[in-house]
């Protein structure tokens, strides 16, 4: 006996329940290397409510606008490093055999995209003569290189101006750049509008000075909470923020000698406190048969 035509719009009644229906999308992952679409070739098959747009997503850290293809900064090489702790550390584990470029992002050029260029427009009018004559985007982030002495003027403008309204400065960050001459010591400071829901950083770069402490003005008089992160970048990197209310060490011991997360900080050999061990050197750590 013939079986009733089979309706093209509805299922075969035998298709087992796991088995997507005709018009599901493909769920499962591409193994094959030939099934697998090239990069930027959409599949045949593909509908166009199958492809996740992520334009007009907000992206952590930037408003709901969509920032319009902002300039990437050239990078300037540093130095080169070879090996993963440097040359002749007797390891075998064969990372010694690593090559990598230190690089600096250089200046970007306008427009930056979206509202970046709006902010820094708005803060030259208001502080002239801020910037220290560099200003990186780079991943769809923001970084003002300010001159010290406009540092203090340039915060108040950033937390009070209505356009601007950083209110918050949640961390303070310091950098260090041995092979960087005139500006060794890098210190960052990381603001938050709540208000417009964007981010920036301010940055400032530093000489190393002929006592190994740069200065810089402290921002508590502006932000009060950055008293323990002023604090913590001073016993971390050895900054000194004039004006600071007790600039003490924070992590360290008070009479600690030197710096730790300098990279001139010496790695071993350190004596540890609280257990009156000694830390050896890395190069006596191991021994190689």
């Amino acid at each position: 006996m013939s079986s009733a035509p089979q309706d093209p719009a509805r299922p075969s009644d035998n298709v087992s329940p796991t088995t997507p229906a005709p018009d599901a999308p493909a769920t499962e992952k591409v193994t094959s290397p030939e099934a697998a679409p090239k990069e930027g070739v959409e599949r045949g098959d593909a509908r166009a409510s199958d492809t996740t747009h992520t334009d007009n997503l907000p992206q952590r850290g930037l408003p709901t606008e969509t920032v319009d293809s902002p300039m990437v900064a050239d990078t300037q090489a540093l130095r080169t490093r070879q090996g993963m702790w440097g040359t002749g550390s007797g390891d075998t584990s064969g990372y010694g055999g690593m090559v990598r470029h230190v690089e600096m992002p250089t200046n970007s050029e306008r427009p930056y995209g979206g509202w970046f260029d709006a902010v820094a427009d708005r803060m030259e009018a208001l502080v002239p003569g801020f910037s220290a004559g560099r200003t990186i985007v780079d991943r769809d982030e923001i970084t003002f290189f300010v001159r010290p002495e406009k540092i203090i003027e340039l915060a108040r403008a950033l937390r009070d101006d209505a356009e601007l309204r950083f209110e918050m400065c949640p961390s303070v960050s310091g950098v260090h750049y041995p092979f960087s001459e005139g500006e060794e010591l890098h210190v960052v400071y990381h603001l938050l509008s709540v208000t417009h829901n964007r981010r920036i950083r301010v940055e400032l770069a530093l000489p190393e000075g002929a006592d190994g402490h740069p200065h810089c003005p402290s921002l508590v008089s502006v932000y009060p909470h950055v008293d323990w992160h002023e604090r913590e970048t001073w016993d971390m990197f050895g900054v000194i923020f004039d004006g600071h209310p007790a600039l003490t060490r924070i992590l360290m011991p008070d009479d600690w000698e030197g710096h730790p997360q300098r990279k001139d900080y010496p790695l071993g050999g350190v004596d540890v406190e609280y257990k009156g061990a000694v830390v050896p050197p890395p190069s006596e750590r191991r021994s190689y048969s």
